[in-house]
């Protein structure tokens, strides 16, 4: 009876704590308030990932996110396009911390993993490798409304519904060109590409490389969702 009691009263406690935290009552620094908005400057912890995902529960908020990452786009009216295909909540990307050449069409989840990416796997590794930044995504394009592979009897790519983009290559400040399809198995290139592969996999759900399989061989591709998959 007395452990019953002790266990109710932890229960209790941590309920108290939690609404003091929640309600403001009890000051957390942002970073670890589990209910405070996304930082995407910030230093990325356990938490982030929580937020990330809290993002997709709430047009606003992710838009709100959206805006304090420095992407320039523009919002697109949502819009079915084809069975199972369409705009949800996206915009499209003019330009992100690098240029991108032609503009994409991404989620809004979608552009805050790709500007988390950049910021705390992309632009550092580039430094570590090479000292210089990225100044050029080389991309494949992003919305498609087509099933995985273009087979006729699969499902609906992430692709769909702009959930997911296709990156090939990128070009360094000093016009060094790096592509997945040249350079995965280089030792300082395929290095480089390996690290903001696996980097990937802490803001995007589905992240596929050479590693995964043939169709992969020249590109990655970062999807939010629905499934976990790194490699």
């Amino acid at each position: 009876m007395r452990l019953l009691f002790l266990f109710a009263l932890l229960a209790l406690t941590v309920a108290a704590v939690l609404y003091g935290v929640r309600s403001g009552m009890i000051h957390v620094p942002p970073d670890w308030n589990p209910w405070a908005q996304l930082d995407v400057n910030a230093e990325p912890n356990f938490l982030t990932r929580y937020k990330l995902d809290r993002l997709s529960q709430s047009s606003e908020q992710c838009q709100q996110v959206l805006a304090t990452t420095g992407i320039k786009y523009e919002r697109l009216d949502n819009r079915v396009t084809g069975p199972a295909c369409g705009f949800f909540n996206a915009v499209r990307v003019d330009r992100t911390s690098s240029g991108v050449g032609k503009p994409f069409s991404l989620s809004c989840r979608a552009a805050v993993s790709l500007a988390l990416w950049e910021r705390h796997v992309l632009d550092p590794a580039a430094q570590r490798h090479f000292g210089q930044k990225v100044a050029t995504l080389e991309h494949f394009g992003s919305y498609s409304c087509r099933n995985v592979y273009g087979r006729a009897t699969a499902t609906r790519s992430q692709h769909a519904t702009a959930e997911a983009l296709d990156l090939a290559g990128f070009v360094l400040e000093g016009g060094q060109r790096i592509r997945v399809l040249k350079d995965w198995e280089e030792d300082e290139n395929g290095a480089f590409l390996k690290e903001i592969r696996t980097g990937a996999c802490r803001f995007f759900d589905g992240v596929l490389s050479p590693d995964y399989n043939a169709a992969h061989r020249d590109h990655f591709h970062f999807d939010r969702g629905p499934y976990r998959v790194c490699r």
